[in-house]
């Protein structure tokens, strides 16, 4: 027999997955409204903080009630202050470079 003639069958079917595995697919998205609902109490903490805190991480009074509106009930409002903050420094960025 040449060795071209033989030829090998490999089971590479999709693999099993654990019970751990399972298991934390299965809490994954417990985990996610977990984290949403924190991040929403924090954000809400947020308002204890005067203006010029406020400035100092990038946000505004306007950015915290545009974030609880913008997003539902079941929407992480985090991300729309990160891309609040995110902006408002890229054009601080962009003003204080010289023309």
């Amino acid at each position: 027999m040449r060795m071209t003639e033989q030829t090998l069958e490999l089971d590479c079917g999709k693999p099993t997955r654990t019970f751990s595995q399972r298991l934390a697919a299965g809490f994954a998205p417990l985990a996610s409204l977990f984290r949403m609902f924190r991040n929403r109490m924090e954000i809400n903490a947020l308002h204890d903080l005067n203006d010029s805190q406020l400035r100092d991480i990038g946000l505004t009074r306007a950015d915290l009630t545009s974030a609880f509106v913008a997003s539902t009930f079941f929407e992480d409002p985090s991300e729309h202050l990160t891309r609040s903050a995110r902006n408002r420094w890229r054009l601080q960025l962009f003003r204080s470079y010289p023309e």
